[in-house]
């Protein structure tokens, strides 16, 4: 099974439409970051699968900066990928650039699991 796992900081205690904004942004970074670079995309088989058949989404929670920081580490040295979502602070959090999610994948399901799988669902 291919799957995405979208890593949500709870400590931000942010307004529920804020969270699937953030969690969005975090989902469809791997692909907007691409067509940045290069007006094409090339992906894994693992990427095509999800993204043509299954788009298979789990949200976890972390409880602080640290924790998401140290997912996004685990998942980048795994060779996953991992893309943080860094809010402008416009709306929430004083104006403040902050660290809000994260989205490891689409890959392997046990790939991600062995960085993820220990967190708490959302």
């Amino acid at each position: 099974m291919v799957k995405q796992v979208i890593v949500v900081r709870r400590d931000l205690k942010m307004r529920r439409g804020k969270e699937i904004a953030q969690g969005s942004h975090a989902s469809m970074a791997f692909l907007v970051r691409r067509l940045r670079r290069s007006g094409a995309i090339e992906m894994s088989d693992a990427e095509r699968e999800w993204l043509f058949h299954h788009q298979a989404k789990i949200c976890v929670r972390v409880e602080s900066e640290a924790e998401l920081l140290d997912v996004h580490a685990r998942a980048i040295a795994a060779g996953l990928e991992s893309h943080l979502i860094r809010d402008a602070g416009h709306t929430e959090f004083g104006g403040v650039p902050t660290l809000t999610c994260c989205a490891v994948g689409p890959d392997d399901a046990e790939k991600i699991d062995a960085i993820t799988g220990g967190l708490t669902l959302y």
